[in-house]
């Protein structure tokens, strides 16, 4: 029967081992490797994320995976910190650290190695 207990999400990256860097020790997620290749993001909400290599991998034109935060200043510049650049996009109203603020949640916007586009968005109060 059809259950959604142990439904997860996936997606891919163009290099494994970079990926691997850039999520453990980066952003210091939980990563446990997976079959046939593949690794496993394992989030503090009890989340997992799958990561699969794809060499001829396009990365998507929208955001991936979306981490609420307390502080947003805070996160971005933590990341920042750890060498993140923060992505910037026309027709966006970000201010100098690349947040957007006032168009709904306040949101920064990052890529992995594989270009994959990440964020980091202000949730209302702890973060969840």
């Amino acid at each position: 029967m059809f259950t959604t207990e142990n439904a997860f999400s996936g997606f891919a990256v163009r290099d494994m081992d970079a990926a691997l860097t850039f999520y453990r020790d980066v952003l210091g997620l939980s990563v446990e490797s997976g079959e046939m290749g593949t690794a496993n993001l394992r989030l503090d909400s009890g989340a997992t994320v799958l990561l699969y290599q794809k060499p001829d991998h396009e990365p998507a034109t929208y955001t991936m995976l979306n981490f609420p935060v307390a502080d947003i200043d805070g996160a971005v510049d933590d990341l920042v910190a750890r060498g993140v650049e923060m992505s910037r996009y026309e027709g966006f109203p970000q201010d100098e650290k690349g947040i957007m603020r006032g168009h709904g949640p306040d949101i920064a916007w990052f890529r992995d190695p594989s270009g994959n586009i990440l964020a980091v968005l202000e949730a209302d109060g702890p973060a969840q």
